[in-house]
């Protein structure tokens, strides 16, 4: 019987996922946090089979929460659940440790089918991530790669088209914290606007 926690700081998504596993036979228990902190208490007190966790959360974010989580529980399984495309996390989700990638706009089938692979020890990925990953994996370095997990964030956002307001309302950090890191991706990327970081996000298939 499986014990699967669901982090997800929204809590109509976390009723969504309880009721769909919930349903399962093969299921005992779904746990529910809201944040990072909520999950390390979580997997403090209780033996967890896989951890879904959601890669744009509040406060610490779902990729430092994955390295953290994999530092101390490295044989737990964790499955990233983005409303992002698979093109623009799902590389770093995977280098990071988690064992698959999905997107919020999946099935629910397939979340089943997700966990109950990663559970068995194997990785998943949806069919056509799966044809891409050889070649993103193996690709000559862009300049994005030089960016960490937050940096990385923060271009994704701005490159979406949200000003620094709304970036930093969806983080939950300050202005200022915002400002701060789009000055260091512009310097690391060798750039000076927004535009030049749309213009490369579009063309990197980073966002649509």
């Amino acid at each position: 019987m499986l014990k699967i926690l669901i982090a997800d700081d929204h809590p109509i998504v976390r009723r969504g996922l309880q009721q769909i596993l919930s349903r399962e036979a093969d299921v005992a228990l779904v746990g529910e946090a809201q944040n990072a902190a909520e999950v390390f208490d979580l997997v403090r007190v209780q033996q967890w089979d896989a951890v879904v966790l959601d890669i744009t959360m509040p406060g610490r974010g779902g990729l430092d929460t994955l390295k953290e989580l994999k530092r101390l529980y490295p044989s737990l399984p964790v499955l990233m659940l983005s409303m992002h495309p698979e093109d623009q996390y799902a590389v770093r989700a995977l280098r990071a440790g988690a064992a698959g990638y999905m997107n919020k706009e999946s099935a629910p089938d397939d979340l089943i089918r997700a966990i109950r692979k990663i559970t068995k020890g194997g990785k998943y990925v949806s069919p056509t991530l799966g044809e891409k990953l050889a070649i993103i994996m193996e690709a000559e370095p862009s300049s994005h790669h030089s960016l960490s997990d937050r940096e990385y964030e923060v271009m994704i956002l701005i490159a979406s088209g949200k000003t620094l307001s709304q970036v930093a309302e969806e983080m939950s950090l300050s202005i200022k914290t915002i400002s701060t890191y789009r000055e260091r991706i512009l310097l690391k990327m060798k750039m000076k606007s927004n535009a030049e970081l749309t213009y490369y996000a579009i063309k990197h298939n980073l966002v649509a």
